[in-house]
């Protein structure tokens, strides 16, 4: 049953299920890390197979094109935000891997080597403080800081029921308190029970949105409708204002 709150990150209750299954016990061949540029079609792969499996040739190589090049070029943020995109990957992967590019070719301050490998990557999840889908604050609609977002959590299907999105979000959660975070939210689709399922064993909240509120949420379809979840990410007795 969702909760109420005012934006009051002392009204969410985490309960001892915050912590409980955080750290489940899977494959020791699967590490997650940060995403690296070599990595960037794997990752364009992963998001494209898991989010719209039903696209077929030539739409689904066109669909993960642009997912490349969002990955490749999505880097520039407002000043004084994060993101990160995390990636489970095989313990194998950096083993008698190929390449294309070089160490002296550099897309921002990453190294541009794109790796050939194929299925190393099992899932992915993009962190942020960036707050497109957070309620602004205030009447000049501010971008709320302290605020960690979820994004884009996706495993590839020979992988599910590993234990590896509940290891992408800890380590988001991990990401999320070095930024300074008190927080960290994100949307669910409410048709998609499992995930929720997921998220609640994770300590996330429902978080009721006001009558008559126009909260942001992503715009997948139009019959769509999403859970807004927040997690505590300090202690319970905080009494700060999100």
């Amino acid at each position: 049953m969702p909760i109420s709150i005012a934006m009051n990150v002392e009204e969410i209750n985490v309960g001892s299920c915050q912590v409980a299954e955080l750290f489940p016990t899977i494959s020791p061949e699967i590490v997650v890390r940060e995403a690296r540029i070599e990595d960037c079609w794997e990752v364009a792969e992963t998001h494209c197979s898991s989010f719209f499996p039903e696209y077929s040739f030539p739409l689904d190589f066109v669909l993960r094109i642009d997912r490349l090049v969002g990955m490749l070029f999505g880097f520039s943020i407002p000043k004084g935000c994060k993101r990160t995109c995390l990636v489970a990957v095989t313990g194998s992967s950096g083993e008698d891997s190929f390449f294309i590019g070089s160490d002296d070719f550099k897309i921002g301050t990453l190294d541009g080597k794109i790796s050939l490998n194929k299925g190393y990557v099992a899932g992915i999840l993009t962190v942020d403080t960036v707050a497109d889908f957070l309620p602004r604050k205030g009447p000049l609609r501010q971008r709320r800081t302290g605020i960690a977002y979820i994004s884009n959590v996706a495993v590839r299907e020979k992988f599910r029921r590993k234990g590896i999105a509940k290891r992408l979000i800890a380590k988001a959660e991990a990401k999320a308190k070095t930024w300074g975070c008190r927080a960290i939210a994100l949307h669910c689709d409410l048709n998609n029970l499992g995930a929720t399922k997921l998220y609640t064993n994770q300590g996330f909240k429902c978080i009721k949105v006001p009558e008559g509120a126009n909260w942001p949420h992503p715009k997948i379809a139009a019959d769509v409708r999403f859970n807004f979840m927040m997690k505590l990410l300090n202690s319970p007795s905080s009494s700060q204002v999100i």
